[in-house]
């Protein structure tokens, strides 16, 4: 067939004095646009399956603490590190975080334990780390909270706050470890002493300490009143100073910290008071996470 030079063209004309390929711009824009739209949306599949597998893994460790360490529920983890595929088919993890609140403790009723672990090799189990695993950590932080209620009850202050010594509250540097805990020297300890005879509510400088053959007792030990701002502002008369000082004094004994680690510091963190140990090169098993 022969065209027909008359019949008007199809499409847009292109100007004569254009230059190649300005009219195909817009189809080079949605090559573009869609090129990168599959990319995107490959990076996003990634990272939500990366997520997905470390909230699963983090799922499994939870469940393998409240089983072994016989919790009666499951503890916060956290496995830190970005991405997490690469840790799992290493099987080390870079740092893992457990937390149990709220844990039963047969001396002061309630406690919260704290682990961080740095460097942590699976050797050749699975990257779901099992009740029964045993793991090699380059470095283990472990805490033991007591938190001020708890604390008050024991020593029959009910009424207790305990925070960090007053130089230290208000420095902005946040404690004196790493985790944020406080000096063990003059804590501010805020309360009634009902059982000592003065029924008004006094604050107390008290110095923490480790004590017994196997470092868990707590030693609290009052050291005299504080007053001025921060405090109860509250004066103690001499001839009742003695028994005060005796009720904001007393030990605490069976604090185990999780995996046996050595308490290496005491001190305030918040209204809490936190007993710490830091180790390295060990080797634990989740059983060992409470042993009080």
């Amino acid at each position: 067939m022969v065209p027909n030079d008359s019949a008007p063209p199809r499409g847009k004309p292109r100007r004569t004095d254009d230059p190649p390929g300005v009219g195909d711009n817009g189809d080079v824009r949605k090559l573009v646009i869609g090129a990168l739209a599959t990319l995107t949306a490959v990076v996003v599949g990634a990272l939500g399956t990366d997520f997905g597998a470390a909230i699963y893994a983090e799922y499994r460790l939870a469940r393998s603490v409240r089983s072994a360490a016989n919790l009666n529920w499951d503890p916060s983890v956290a496995i830190l590190g970005f991405p997490f595929a690469p840790q799992a088919m290493r099987r080390h993890y870079d740092e893992v975080e457990i937390k149990a609140r709220g844990v039963d403790h047969p001396v002061i009723g309630k406690a919260s334990l704290e682990a961080t672990m740095h460097s942590i090799d699976l050797g050749e189990g699975s990257w779901l780390i099992p009740p029964d695993a045993t793991l090699v950590v380059g470095k283990l932080e472990s805490r033991i909270i007591l938190d001020s209620t708890h604390v008050g009850r024991y020593m029959g202050i009910t009424d207790l706050l305990v925070e960090a010594p007053t130089e230290e509250t208000n420095d902005s540097t946040g404690g004196t470890t790493e985790s944020g805990i406080s000096s063990n020297r003059g804590l501010v300890f805020t309360g009634t002493p009902k059982g000592s005879g003065f029924d008004q509510k006094v604050s107390i400088a008290v110095d923490l300490s480790i004590a017994g053959r196997d470092a868990t007792t707590l030693v609290m030990s009052a050291t005299g009143v504080l007053t001025g701002p921060g405090t109860a502002d509250q004066e103690v008369p001499d001839d009742q100073l003695p028994a005060v000082l005796a009720a904001f004094s007393t030990n605490l004994p069976g604090q185990k910290l999780p995996f046996g680690i050595t308490p290496s510091s005491e001190g305030a963190r918040g209204s809490d008071v936190i007993i710490e140990g830091i180790t390295e090169g060990v080797t634990i098993e989740l059983d060992e996470f409470r042993l009080s």
